[in-house]
């Protein structure tokens, strides 16, 4: 059996090779998720003058030789206001966001202020500072987030909501984004039905049908939902062929065993060409990978669908589309990073008899900060999936005391949110 890093260095090699081309100016507020194409330079400074952090008053600190001083309210600037310059020995009423005025070098919080009226009811009253302020406090100064010319955003990057914010921030209206991956679905198995069909004997819901999709859709992909093929050869091949004319990825489950009715395999050497993996985890072990050619090529990258096939059970689908197909995916986009990091946490359990596969165990993490396992780790227990919020990731033939430090996959970032 090959290691899942193996695995994935050679399907990742062939991925890049196959970057979609196609790229498409999208508005800011449409563009979670989508994976920038060209990055995003500041064409201003951010902020794009010195402003205040904090409601209170702008004065020089000069003019606050000790505490209890108090100073004739000059001006009142809201944000979005330019004031005039400071008039030395005042003080600014000012309010978070708003534009320093010119010669003001300290802000004080309105908590360490007391506002007092104007005796002559013709002025903006004063100020009594009770502390002595340092120079450069609770200022912003311009460009101290982002400085004009600067890249916030490098090509290759998903976009997240801060990401957004960010673009937001420098003006970007319209991002520069690959298009979305087309992924053609389907399932194999004569005892597949769907919910709402009537379940005869022998027969099971396709439940990888619901999970699969919905992992492609959260991973930003438009799905061809081509159903449940029927277990031979001809139905499988036409499929193929069929859903390599859109799609950039054929993603199939079920089939890619040894038996007699897996005709998956078969199917895509004679519509392709593929790689049969043995691979050396749990759950999950045959991985097919490979690509079909779309009708009149020769074999070249750009005339071939990439092609995913995964084991049956429901959570060694699960499992192999998170570890093997979620990279795949954001490699055709070009993602920077195309694999997730691991958080070291806290083992609040045992697991005294590890297999000599590299073990992916369905945890949470608890209200005291470690990680606890569902009960049950068989690959056809869908409900630990759910129960879970991701993955220790656990090297082959390694046991966990309690208290022990392991590897934690959280779904969310294997998913690349």
């Amino acid at each position: 059996m090959l290691s899942l890093d193996e695995v994935l260095m050679r399907m990742l090699a062939v991925a890049r090779e196959r970057v979609i081309a196609e790229v498409e100016k999208v508005d800011t507020f449409d563009a979670l998720g989508r994976v920038l194409a060209r990055g995003v330079v500041s064409a201003l400074d951010v902020p794009p003058a010195d402003n205040t952090s904090m409601d209170g008053y702008a004065m020089r600190a000069a003019d606050l030789p000790r505490a209890g001083t108090v100073l004739p309210i000059s001006q009142r600037l809201p944000a979005g206001v330019v004031g005039a310059a400071l008039q030395p020995g005042t003080a600014v009423r000012i309010f978070t966001g708003a534009q320093l005025p010119a010669g003001a070098d300290a802000v004080v919080m309105q908590e360490q202020c007391e506002a007092l009226p104007d005796a002559a009811g013709a002025g903006l009253g004063a100020v009594r500072v009770d502390v002595v302020p340092q120079a450069g406090q609770w200022i912003r100064r311009r460009g101290e987030d982002v400085q004009h010319g600067a890249e916030v955003l490098a090509a290759g990057t998903r976009l997240s909501p801060q990401a957004l914010g960010l673009a937001a921030s420098v003006g970007a209206s319209r991002l520069t984004v690959r298009r979305r991956p087309r992924v053609a679905l389907f399932s194999t198995g004569d005892e597949l039905v769907m919910p709402g069909e009537s379940l005869k004997p022998g027969a099971i819901y396709n439940s990888n049908r619901f999970t699969l999709r919905g992992l492609l859709q959260a991973a930003g992909c438009i799905v061809e939902d081509l159903g449940i093929v029927p277990d031979n050869l001809p139905a499988t091949r036409e499929t193929l062929r069929r859903a390599a004319a859109a799609s950039d990825l054929i993603l199939t489950s079920g089939g890619v065993s040894v038996g007699e009715e897996d005709h998956i395999k078969p199917a895509v050497k004679a519509e392709g060409w593929l790689e049969a993996w043995q691979v050396a985890m749990k759950p999950g072990k045959p991985l097919v990978f490979g690509a079909i050619r779309r009708e009149g090529s020769q074999g070249e990258n750009d005339t071939e669908a990439l092609f995913m096939g995964l084991p049956g059970n429901p959570v060694s689908s699960f499992v192999t589309f998170l570890l093997a197909v979620a990279p795949v995916l954001r490699a055709i986009q070009g993602c920077s990073s195309a694999t997730p990091t691991a958080l070291p946490l806290r083992a609040d359990f045992d697991w005294p008899r590890p297999d000599k596969r590299r073990e992916f165990l369905r945890a949470r993490i608890n209200a005291q900060g470690g990680l606890e396992l569902f009960p049950n780790q068989s690959s056809g227990v869908l409900t630990s999936a759910v129960w879970a919020d991701g993955l220790v990731d656990l090297p082959s033939l390694q046991p966990v005391q309690r208290g022990d430090t392991v590897r934690f996959l959280p779904f969310g970032d294997l998913l690349g949110r």
